[in-house]
């Protein structure tokens, strides 16, 4: 793991939104984000490796019932990009964020970074998380790489302690 603190601009994306359990379930994630492709290609809004795809996660695990739960699958687009029907549009807020990177080995490992990050780096740190929505930041398609492996930014707003 490797953590550094960083200015993280905003970013503009489009969204699908999902309520309800979603841990480790990367089926689900599949279909989100391919209802997003669906949407987005014949817009001329996907250009790979240029286009970035994010999940943003707004609820504790430990503290939000799981039919609850919400995550949006994203990608980056411009500002003045249309929406309709079930894809919405959105600004994620820049500021300060730990920004850890992992090389995971499939869609199982997701929920160990999150709590290294939140239970050893941040309190490690000096760090806790701010008032804000954490994301997921795809630098890579696993499906694409020799060993399959995941290759994803964990970003987490924070404040000093």
């Amino acid at each position: 793991m490797e953590v550094q603190v960083k200015d993280m601009p905003e970013l503009h994306v489009a969204y699908v939104r999902h309520i309800g359990p979603y841990k480790g379930d990367s089926k689900l994630f599949g279909r989100l984000f391919e209802k997003l492709a669906e949407w987005a290609g014949p817009r001329g809004l996907l250009h790979f490796p240029e286009t970035k795809m994010l999940s943003v996660y707004y609820d504790n695990p430990e503290i939000t019932d799981e039919e609850k739960m919400r995550v949006d699958a994203c990608i980056i687009v411009p500002k003045d990009t249309q929406v309709e029907g079930e894809i919405g549009k959105m600004t994620v807020p820049g500021g300060k964020y730990a920004v850890a990177r992992f090389e995971l080995a499939g869609s199982e490992e997701y929920e160990k970074a999150w709590n290294k990050v939140f239970d050893e780096w941040l309190p490690e740190n000096g760090y806790q998380p701010a008032d804000s929505a954490c994301y997921e930041l795809y630098q890579n398609n696993p499906e694409e790489h020799p060993q399959g492996i995941h290759i994803v930014d964990i970003c987490i707003p924070v404040k000093e302690k």
